[in-house]
């Protein structure tokens, strides 16, 4: 399995952000106002999947007073990790998408000024889940062994 890109939740978020952008100028008179903290449950979410993963790491490297990790916890662990990063680039195209929608208005509608603050929020916390996940998903790599660092080798990934 390959560790997830950067660029491609990029590629995601870009093109979620543009299609949202299209629905959101086709119908933004008829949506509701956009809760301040709608986006929070995000960075919530990114900030318990970064703590999972410093504490997974420190089993994962057999730190002093840890227990191993099983090897299903740990695929399960990187399952997550890749949905969550994968899911925090869809939502920050959605709240990037919406932002550049109302952001431009804000002076001139009241409703888009209080949606641009929403979106602003929304829009950190799925950044947040994105680099959470990322952090997850590094610190499920399996540590070099040093038996192949004290030959000259790089272990193989």
């Amino acid at each position: 399995m390959t560790a997830t890109r950067p660029r491609d939740l990029f590629a995601v978020a870009v093109i979620t952000a543009l299609a949202i952008n299209l629905l959101v100028r086709l119908s933004y008179g008829s949506l509701p106002p956009l809760p301040l903290l709608g986006g929070a449950t995000l960075g919530v979410l990114g900030i318990a999947e970064a703590v999972g993963g410093s504490m997974l790491r420190a089993r994962i490297r057999r730190r002093p007073g840890t227990q191993p990790v099983q090897p299903l916890v740990a695929a399960r662990a990187v399952l997550l990790a890749k949905a969550s990063s994968l899911a925090g680039a869809i939502m920050a195209g959605v709240w990037a998408g919406v932002l550049g929608y109302v952001l431009p208005r804000a002076g001139d509608i009241t409703a888009a000024g209080s949606d641009s603050v929403a979106a602003v929020v929304g829009l950190v916390c799925a950044l947040g889940l994105v680099a959470g996940a990322l952090w997850l998903e590094h610190c499920c790599r399996t540590p070099d062994d040093p038996e192949d660092e004290r030959n000259g080798h790089a272990a193989d990934t």
